[in-house]
């Protein structure tokens, strides 16, 4: 692998001197940030899932946040289909 500019200060880097991503990633975070990313992850491949939280924690928000009303609320606020939140809220009534 090739070596990097490990002597330069983030002070010293320019955003759009860095590839893209990284590019984007300055910008979206600041390059000290995008620095440490790089040394971290580089030449891998990362996918970001389109959910930020666990399905149990999201379960246990349903469950929690549940009036007996807001089945479409729910759906709308955790991205979920009206049919998953009511499987959900039907497998608590059975435990």
């Amino acid at each position: 692998m090739r070596e990097v500019f490990t002597e330069m200060s983030p002070d010293e880097i320019q955003s759009d001197q860095l590839a893209h991503i990284y590019c984007e990633l300055a910008e979206l975070i600041g390059t000290e940030a995008a620095l440490k990313i790089h040394a971290t992850y580089r030449g891998q491949q990362i996918n970001f899932p389109v959910n930020l939280f666990t399905k149990e924690f999201v379960q246990e928000q349903i469950l929690r946040e549940y009036d007996g009303t807001n089945v479409k609320q729910l759906a709308s606020k955790f991205g979920y289909s009206e049919k998953w939140i009511r499987t959900i809220l039907k497998t608590k009534e059975r435990n």
